[in-house]
Parts: structure tokens; C-alpha cells; sequence
């Protein structure tokens, strides 16, 4: 058997840890690899157009799936291009291993031919970031990547010279059992004796809910029966909570709906469960605040606690649900749904009228069509900006569906890229992008990537020729939108230059017609909707401080924006809460 080079043997140990592709734009440095993957069928070289899709592909993968994915990039500019994307999946808390291949390591250090110094540069996006320069190094600094990016939930990047890829690998290199999963964590007895005590002491108390939820819906739902708690949620904490929740109050902050504000305001005692939402301005500075979550680091960096809870979200609460007392006043329970289901009648009678003849299209119109023709196992990829608003207030989540965009880190030009990812790991499965026409042109060259490889994203393309959010961040300021027009082509006409099927919406009539249709064709697919650019969105409650650094604004020209379905849901839940 012929002696594996350091480049095999990377691949392999790729491979033995689940990655089956790796996503990335060749390059002189990464030859090796990359002829690495082709003699290797177990792994796939997924050649997209720019480096930053690569690492939005590979964190959206990884979102999905749970298991670690892999992007690469060549020397120089061609892994600085990965930065972007890996930042996002580093606070999205994807697991991604990142390749950034380097110049040859006899001129590290001498000022060479695109050379930077990839393992500092990629240090704050990362929780490891190590270069191999011997094939000594080998296996276990890359094992070691591995279980970092894996156990700590996040990025690891290895930094390693095209030379030193082509050259041996160690003889007999002892190769470790790998971390390929994460343990639950259960909080100390002293912790749960406490949140016992805490929460059977408090008449009145609200769940705030994030991403951390995950898995834990069953839970969550029989924790909140048991104290008559009105359940709120993050934007990360939708897809996970908000479905069959007969304690729903709907969603707090900037892109906020009903009276999840009020609800964590107006209560005892406020339980943060597995979040770490940024937005301190929206939470409640006189209740008392127990958080519970995974990531100690998390732990009373947004607000000050009473009690920090360092644990699985999931694993707490089957700790406390046999212990705490059953509260029999719901009293508080029943009167944050009535304000929840008010609210939600308001500004759904706000954006109803006579929308399915207006024109421009309302985006809120595109958005419930949407929702109402998407699969029910349906992944949404969700472009920075006015789309954030849209699917936070219009796609129902139901247990099935993803809901996935840059949440945490706010890149433009995210949907696609995370599209392509998300659909390589399952063909079979509906894949929407809802872009914005800004964040789309940004890396539009990677709707090729769709076409190359047959993938049946299909691009709903919210086009209003602006930069929405950040005519609203100027409005706030006081100031003329300036610098944020678009002059867009025909996007369905360049879709079907490139080979997909693309069609323009201008007309609300014609909406559901062309979004069956682009369902229903077997390859890639673009819809172009001309939306209006002065339907614009602002949150429930507003304060001053809240406006700083994202786009809110009281004009009367905005809309306050409808909620779709979740009405209905609102109502079904008041209607239907214990009587006891």
C-alpha cells in the first residue's frame, strides 16, 4: 500500500469525524487536498464561486445536520475571503472545521506572494486556530481542531502550507478516538435547590426562550403548565418553541411581536432559557432574572441575575418539573395571552387591507403566501434586513421546519450561501432562500453554483431596490435616505441566462401562481417579486436606547407589519387555556 501524504491523511481523518464535503475555491496551496478529495469517495469537492459562500454553506450544514462540515480556502486572499462566513458560524455555534491553506513554509515570514498570517487572523472567529508546519503534527493537532469545533460548539481552523500538505505522513501516527457529539449537562444539586425555592417562592412568571431550547419543546411546554407560565421567545428560539405553545406571547426585540415585552416586564421572576439575546434594552431591569444555559460564558453578560444556572436546557428541566410546586393562579398566564392576542389583531387588521391588490406588492403578503404554499419540512434561509422581519413574523414554525440566517452576527448576502449547504444534505427536501435584492446581488455569483450542481434551492427574492433596514437606521438618525437605491436588473431574466428557471412577480394576483410553479421544477429557481419599499417594520415597544445601532423608526409611513397565522394560534390559546 503506497505511503499516504499528510493531505490523504487529512482527508481521512475528515471523513472518519462525518464530513462528507468540503466546500471551498481551488488554488495553487490547496492542490494536494484537493487531489486528496478526488481519490477519496467519501467526501465530495464542492466548488463554489467565492470562498465566503464556502463558510456559510459549511456553518448552514452544519446548523442543520448537528455534525461538523468543512470549508476551505487557498493561500492568502483566497482563505481571508472564508472570514465572513466563519465569523457567522462561529456565533450561529456551528461546528466547522475551516482549511486555510498557506504559502510554502521555507518563505513564512518573508513577505512572499499573498502571504498573511492565517492562524492569528482567524483567532476571534474561532475556538481553535493552530498551523501545521511538520507532518509530526499529524494527526493530533487536526484531531484536536476536531474536538474543539465539536465540543465547544463552533469554529476550529487549521492553517496548513501547500509544501507540508505533499509531503509524508508520520509512519504508525497514533490516531485517537474522535469527539463526534456533545454530552448533556445536567446543573449541581445546590443550583436546582435553589431554582426550586426561587421559582415556588414567585407568583408570577414568564419563560424566555432561545435557541438553547433545542430538543426541548416537550419540556418546556409541561415546566410552563405546571407554574402557568407565559412563554416568550428570541428570533433564534422561534423554530424551536413557538409551535403547539398553548403559552405563546409571541417574540421580544427589535424585530419583537405581541406581548412577550410585557410578559417579561410585568412578572416576579424571569427564567431565560437557553438564550443569550443581545438586546438588554428589552429585558426588564427590575425582576428578579434566573438564566439557565450550556455556554457558562453566557451566564449575566447581558443582564444582572439572581440566580446563573450552568446547564442543558432540556436536562434542568426535567430536574425541576417533578420538584416545583403547581401554581394554581393563572390569573397573569390568562391576561398576557389576551394582550398577545390583542396586539396581533391590531396589526393584522393594519396590514390586511385591500393587500392583494396593492402595487407594489406588500412583502408582508409575500411572506404568508409563502408560509401557506412552503412544505411542511420546509428549510428557510433568511437574508439579513427586512427578510429577518418578515420570516420572524410570518413563517410558522411546526417542529419540522428550519428557520436559519445570520442571526448572531447580521452578515448581508447570507441566504443563499446557506441554501446551497443546507440543500447538498438532503436533495429531496424543499430549500427556500427568501433574499433580499441587496443581500442576493452581493454573492449572486454563487446562483451558478446552483445550476452547476442541479440544486433545487428555489430564491424567493424580496425586491424592493433598496437597502430597507438601512433607510430605516437613517430615518432613526433623522437623516434623507441617502446611498441605499439598487438599480436591479431583471433578476428572473439572469436567472434564465444562467440556465434556471426565473420568473417576475409584479402583481399580487400572480404571486401564488409563480411560487407553485418554481415549487414544482425539478432544478434551481428564482422568484423575482417587486415588493414596496415603504413597507417597513417596527417593534412593539420603542425606546430611546433601543435604537441605537439597528433600524427602527415611528414614522407614520411604517407599517407595524401583520403576523401571519400566529392570530389565529393566539386566540385558539386563549380560548383554550385551563380552567382551574
Amino acid at each position: 500500500m503506497a505511503k499516504q501524504n499528510v493531505a490523504e491523511q487529512f482527508v481521512d481523518i475528515l471523513t472518519r469525524a462525518g464530513v462528507r464535503r468540503l466546500y471551498g475555491v481551488v488554488g495553487d496551496s490547496l492542490n494536494p487536498v484537493v487531489d486528496a478529495v478526488r481519490r477519496n469517495s467519501a467526501i465530495d469537492w464542492i466548488h463554489v464561486r467565492h470562498e465566503e459562500t464556502a463558510a456559510f454553506a459549511a456553518g448552514a450544514e452544519a446548523q442543520i445536520t448537528g455534525r461538523l462540515a468543512a470549508c476551505a480556502g487557498s493561500c492568502g486572499p483566497g482563505n481571508l475571503h472564508l472570514i465572513n462566513g466563519l465569523y457567522d458560524a462561529h456565533r450561529s455555534m456551528a461546528p466547522v472545521l475551516a482549511l486555510a491553506s498557506h504559502i510554502p513554509s521555507s518563505e513564512i515570514g518573508l513577505n512572499y506572494f499573498q502571504e498573511t498570517h492565517p492562524d492569528r487572523l482567524f483567532a476571534e472567529c474561532s475556538h481553535y486556530s493552530e498551523m501545521i508546519s511538520s507532518p509530526q503534527q499529524m494527526p493530533r493537532l487536526l484531531q484536536t481542531a476536531i474536538q474543539n469545533a465539536v465540543g465547544r460548539s463552533g469554529v476550529s481552523v487549521v492553517t496548513l502550507p501547500g509544501d507540508v500538505a505533499d509531503r509524508p505522513a508520520p509512519e504508525k501516527a497514533a490516531e485517537t478516538a474522535l469527539v463526534t457529539s456533545r454530552p448533556t449537562v445536567r446543573p449541581g444539586d445546590a443550583e436546582i435547590d435553589r431554582l426550586v425555592e426561587m421559582i415556588d417562592d414567585a407568583d408570577k412568571v414568564t419563560l424566555f426562550c432561545g435557541s438553547g431550547t433545542a430538543g426541548a419543546h416537550a419540556e418546556v411546554m409541561e415546566f410552563a403548565g405546571k407554574i402557568k407560565s407565559p412563554v416568550g421567545h428570541a428570533l433564534r428560539g422561534k423554530e424551536w418553541i413557538q409551535y403547539d405553545n398553548p403559552f405563546d406571547v409571541g417574540m421580544s426585540g427589535l424585530l419583537g411581536y405581541g406581548a412577550a415585552y410585557e410578559a417579561t416586564h410585568e412578572c416576579d421572576l424571569l427564567i431565560l432559557l437557553g438564550t443569550d439575546f443581545p438586546y438588554n434594552a428589552f429585558l426588564p431591569d427590575d425582576v428578579k432574572i434566573i438564566q439557565v444555559d450550556v455556554r457558562p460564558e453566557h451566564l449575566g453578560r447581558r443582564s444582572k441575575l439572581d440566580l446563573a444556572v450552568w446547564g442543558d436546557v432540556r436536562e434542568t428541566l426535567r430536574c425541576l418539573i417533578p420538584r416545583v410546586k403547581e401554581k394554581k393562579n393563572h390569573r397573569f398566564l390568562d391576561r398576557m395571552l389576551k394582550k398577545h392576542a390583542d396586539a396581533l389583531e391590531g396589526v393584522v387588521k393594519a396590514y390586511t387591507r385591500k393587500v392583494d391588490k396593492h402595487v407594489p406588492i406588500h412583502p408582508e403578503y409575500v411572506a404568508s403566501v409563502l408560509d401557506d404554499i412552503a412544505a411542511d419540512d420546509a428549510v428557510f434561509t433568511v437574508d439579513t434586513g427586512m427578510c429577518n422581519v418578515w420570516a420572524a413574523r410570518y413563517i410558522s414554525p411546526n417542529g419540522r421546519r428550519r428557520v436559519i440566517g445570520s442571526f448572531s452576527h447580521g452578515s448581508m448576502a447570507n441566504a443563499l450561501p446557506m441554501a446551497i449547504g443546507a440543500q447538498f444534505t438532503d436533495r429531496g427536501r424543499q430549500v427556500v432562500s427568501m433574499s433580499g435584492d441587496g443581500g442576493f446581488s452581493m454573492l449572486m455569483g454563487d446562483f451558478l453554483t446552483l445550476v452547476q450542481y442541479d440544486l433545487p434551492v428555489k430564491v424567493v427574492l424580496f425586491n424592493n431596490s433598496s437597502l430597507g433596514m438601512v433607510e430605516l437606521e437613517m430615518l432613526v438618525a433623522g437623516l434623507p435616505s441617502h446611498g441605499t437605491a439598487n438599480k436591479n436588473p431583471d433578476f428572473a431574466a439572469v436567472a434564465r441566462a444562467c440556465g434556471a428557471h426565473g420568473v417576475r412577480v409584479e402583481k399580487p394576483k400572480d404571486l401564488a401562481g409563480a411560487l407553485k410553479d418554481a415549487f414544482k421544477h425539478k432544478g434551481p429557481a428564482l422568484v423575482d417579486v417587486v415588493t414596496d419599499p415603504n413597507a417597513l417594520s417596527i417593534p412593539p415597544k420603542i425606546k430611546a436606547e433601543m435604537v441605537t445601532g439597528f433600524a427602527l423608526s415611528a414614522s407614520k409611513m411604517v407599517l407595524d407589519g401583520g403576523v401571519g397565522r400566529m392570530l389565529q394560534m393566539a386566540r385558539s390559546n386563549l380560548r383554550n387555556v385551563p380552567r382551574l
